[in-house]
């Protein structure tokens, strides 16, 4: 049994890594073989993620001191369940399990809270085919742009119009002298 003190300490770590989190997903890892999980967790490390395995009991005092969780079903901490956290592209934790659960049908994807949003049991195809923030940015970026060259494609072409006159005036200049 743990005390109170060793409960507490872990709800206070809980709790410093969900705190500035960007998205955190619940997952059941129960039938991973113990290689699965290392190559599961492998992949979320390189990713930047974070895979935190705790009791339900102390993920949920963590979750309630957070606040912002309301949402998310009881059963998305019930049985044998893994939080993956995410700090700067909420929707990379979504993309990896996906692609694992293609491979092995493990971990099981239980919910999500992304940004204070919820996101139940059946809406991990939804999060996965999310752009991830990096892309969102680099449209946004190339947007941004376009108008520009848009606007220097425009005085271009004028210049080009007003060039072309002035060549042809010259022209009729010089065969009429």
């Amino acid at each position: 049994m743990i005390s109170k003190s060793k409960k507490a300490e872990i709800v206070a770590g809980l709790v410093e890594l969900m705190k500035d989190a960007s998205g955190i997903y619940f997952v059941d890892y129960a039938t991973m073989t113990v290689a699965e999980t290392s190559s599961f967790r492998v992949t979320l490390r390189e990713k930047e993620l974070v895979m935190k395995v705790a009791k339900n009991t102390l993920v949920r005092r963590a979750l309630d001191e957070i606040g912002g969780y309301d949402e998310l079903p009881i059963e998305a901490t019930k049985g044998q369940t893994a939080m993956i956290i995410s700090y700067s592209d909420p929707t990379a934790p979504a993309k990896i399990i996906k692609e694992s659960f293609k491979k092995v049908a493990k971990p099981v994807y239980k919910a999500a809270v992304l940004e204070g949003e919820f996101f139940g049991s059946t809406q991990l195809d939804v999060l996965a085919s999310l752009p991830s923030k990096e892309d969102i940015l680099s449209a946004i970026v190339g947007s941004l742009g376009s108008p520009a060259s848009g606007i220097v494609g425009s005085i271009n072409a004028v210049m080009r119009d007003v060039a072309s006159l002035v060549e042809e005036v010259a022209k009729k200049q010089n065969n009429v002298a």
